[in-house]
C-alpha cells in the first residue's frame, strides 16, 4: 500500500500532516540528516582553523563557500543518497560520513583533508549536537511564536473582560464571585512563567569521544587543550558546554526540555477543561462556522470541538514525554542504543503539542462572552455574600459570625431580600450596615478588576 496522508500510521503524518509542516525541518529524518551534515562540516572547518593542527591547513574562502553551500541546499535527494549508503552499512552516521567523502571528493584542498572528517569523533558526538541544534530551532521558530500567540490572547482577553463579574465554582458549588478577565490573568501568569523558563532552559552538548574522556583527540595531538577547543566549538552553536559524559550526553537537559513542555501543557489541560465547562455553563457562547456539523444526529449542536481537541493532543504528547523524561537520563555503563530509537520521537510529543496550541487558539478565537448568562446566574446565588457578613461581623466583635451564616444559608435559597433583612438585624455601626447593603453578588469581587488590568 503506497504512503499517503489516508494510509500513514501516525495522525501527525496523516491527518494533521499540514499542521505538523513546520515541525518537519527539525524532527523528522530529513532534519535529522541535515543537523548531522552541518555538525560534520562545521568540526572539519573547526579543525581547519585550529593552528595547532599542523596537517591540516585553513580552507580558502572558496572552500569555505563551497562547504556552507552543501548545508544550506542539502535536499530531500541528498538524505535519499545518504540512505541508500546506510542500507548497505548499516550505521546511520557512517552513511553520512561516506557521503560527505564522496560529496567533496572533488574539492582538491578538501580532498587533502579527507581524514580529518569524523576527526577523534563518535556518532553521538555528532548526534547529541544535532538534536541540541533541533531543540534550538524548534524553540526559536515553532514552540515560542506559538505560546506567545497563546499568551496575547490570554492578556488582551484579561484585560477585556477585567470588569465582567462572574460566579466562582470551588468544589462544583457557587462561591466568591470574581471576574472573566481575573480568571484568565490567572492562567497568563502561570502560562508565562512556564514560558519564560523554556525560553530560558540551556541546551547542553558535548563533543568529546567515545568514552567522554578526549582519548582519540590526545592520541594524535597530546599536547592540545582539547576540552577548551571543544567547549568554544560547542558554544558556537549558541549552546550549552556539558564538560562530563559518557559515551552519549547524559540527557538530563532534554528531561529538563521534557518536563518543561510538560508543564506548560498541564495548565493548558487545566485551562481547556474550564473553558469547556464554561462553554457548557453558557458563559461563553461559540460562533457557529457555515458548514460545520455539530452531531450527526442532533442538528442543533455546536460543540466545543477545539478545546476537546486540544486537551486530547495536550495528554498524548505529555504521556509521550513523560516517557523521554523517564527513560533518556538512563544509559547502561557508558552507553546502550536505548535512547537512539527513543530520540526519534522528539517530535512527536512536540506535534501533539503543536497540535493542541492551535485548536487553543482556534476555540479562543470562536467563543464571545454571554454578559446576560453571567449575571443571571449571579443573581441567583445571593448567599456568596455570607462570607463577606460574617467577616464584618467579626471585625465588629459579633459571636458566631459564622454559624449564624452558616445557619441562614447552607444548603438553602437565598434571594436578597433574606440578605438584606440579615444585615438590618444585626448590631454593626450604620457605616458597616451601609456597606453589606450596598454589597451584591455583580460587585462583591475583591481586587479582580485591578489583578486582571495589571497582568
Amino acid at each position: 500500500m503506497a504512503q499517503t496522508t489516508l494510509t500513514a500510521l501516525s495522525p501527525l503524518d496523516g491527518r494533521y500532516a499540514t499542521q505538523c509542516d513546520p515541525l518537519r525541518p527539525f524532527f523528522s529524518e530529513f532534519g535529522l540528516i541535515r543537523f548531522r551534515v552541518q555538525i560534520e562540516i562545521d568540526w572539519l572547518v573547526a579543525l581547519s582553523m585550529e593552528p595547532a593542527i599542523k596537517e591540516l591547513s585553513p580552507f580558502s574562502e572558496d572552500t569555505l563557500l563551497a562547504l556552507e553551500a552543501i548545508v544550506k541546499n542539502f535536499s530531500v535527494a541528498d538524505a535519499e543518497q545518504i540512505k541508500a549508503i546506510e542500507a548497505r552499512t548499516n550505521h546511520d552516521v557512517k552513511a553520512m560520513e561516506y557521503w560527505l567523502r564522496e560529496r567533496l571528493a572533488s574539492n582538491p584542498e578538501v580532498l587533502l583533508a579527507m581524514e580529518f572528517i569524523h576527526f577523534a569523533c563518535t556518532s553521538e558526538d555528532i548526534n547529541n549536537l544535532s538534536h541540541a541544534l533541533m531543540l534550538q530551532g524548534v524553540r526559536e521558530q515553532v514552540l515560542l511564536p506559538k505560546l506567545n500567540a497563546i499568551l496575547d490572547v490570554l492578556i488582551q482577553r484579561a484585560h477585556d473582560y477585567a470588569n465582567q463579574p462572574m460566579l466562582s465554582r470551588t468544589h462544583g458549588q457557587t462561591a466568591t464571585p470574581t471576574s472573566v478577565g481575573k480568571e484568565l490573568a490567572n492562567v497568563a501568569y502561570r502560562l508565562n512563567r512556564q514560558v519564560q523558563q523554556l525560553k530560558q532552559l540551556p541546551i547542553l552538548a558535548k563533543i568529546n569521544g567515545a568514552v567522554g574522556n578526549y582519548s582519540a583527540h590526545y592520541s594524535a595531538y597530546p599536547h592540545f587543550d582539547w576540552p577548551k577547543f571543544s567547549e568554544q566549538f560547542v558554544t558556537s552553536h549558541q549552546l550549552t558546554f556539558n564538560p562530563y559524559t559518557t559515551q552519549i550526553e547524559p540527557h538530563d537537559n532534554l528531561a529538563e526540555w521534557m518536563h518543561t513542555l510538560m508543564r506548560i501543557n498541564t495548565i493548558l489541560i487545566d485551562f481547556d477543561r474550564d473553558m469547556w465547562g464554561y462553554i457548557s455553563l453558557g458563559y461563553f457562547k461559540q460562533k457557529p462556522k457555515e458548514g460545520e456539523v455539530g452531531s450527526s444526529t442532533m442538528p442543533h449542536k455546536v460543540n466545543p470541538i477545539d478545546f476537546e481537541n486540544s486537551e486530547g493532543n495536550l495528554g498524548i504528547a505529555n504521556a509521550l514525554m513523560g516517557h523521554l523524561a523517564e527513560k533518556l537520563p538512563i544509559s547502561r555503563w557508558q552507553r546502550d542504543l536505548t535512547d537512539s530509537t527513543v530520540l526519534r520521537n522528539l517530535g512527536v510529543g512536540m506535534g501533539h503539542s503543536l497540535l493542541a496550541y492551535e485548536a487553543l487558539l482556534r476555540g479562543l478565537n470562536k467563543v464571545e462572552l454571554d454578559p446576560q448568562r453571567l449575571q443571571d446566574d449571579l443573581l441567583k446565588a445571593w448567599e456568596v455574600l455570607a462570607e463577606p457578613i460574617q467577616t464584618v461581623m467579626r471585625k465588629a466583635g459579633v459571636d458566631n459570625a459564622y454559624d449564624r451564616l452558616k445557619e441562614l444559608t447552607r444548603g438553602r435559597s437565598i434571594d436578597a431580600q433574606i440578605i438584606q433583612n440579615f444585615i438590618q438585624d444585626l448590631p454593626l455601626s450604620s457605616e458597616d450596615k451601609a456597606h453589606l447593603l450596598a454589597m451584591t453578588p455583580l460587585n462583591y469581587l475583591g481586587k479582580a478588576v485591578e489583578l486582571a488590568q495589571q497582568i
